[in-house]
């Protein structure tokens, strides 16, 4: 339930300084974006109400780092933060199709 119900709200990405290694592949599995700070004392920039973004999904891939953009309640945007992730090729297919099982249906569709 606990990648369940992120994706249930809504959310498309869960953004924190680690992750157990089996709830980042459950919400790989649906659809989500697990992502972690590649700097720890970034986490500590976002606050309640702030509005943010995540830059580089076009050309999401293994091994390169995607960009938090955040906007603060003030207007002000803060520098680009970067974000780490673990997804190999297989599993940015699940992101796009909005979770491994939608791709499997797609798969067998075809």
């Amino acid at each position: 339930h606990a990648a369940l119900e992120p994706r249930h709200l809504g959310g498309r990405a869960v953004i924190t300084r680690s992750f157990a290694r089996i709830h980042e592949t459950n919400l790989k599995k649906q659809g989500m974006l697990p992502l972690t700070f590649a700097n720890e004392a970034d986490y500590d920039l976002i606050q309640t109400g702030d509005n943010v973004s995540i830059r580089g999904l076009k050309s999401f891939s293994p091994g390169k780092a995607l960009e938090l953009i955040v906007k603060k309640k003030d207007g002000k945007e803060l520098k680009a933060i970067p974000l780490n992730h673990t997804f190999n090729a297989e599993q940015i297919e699940w992101f796009k199709a909005g979770s491994a099982l939608n791709l499997m249906k797609q798969q067998l569709a075809n």
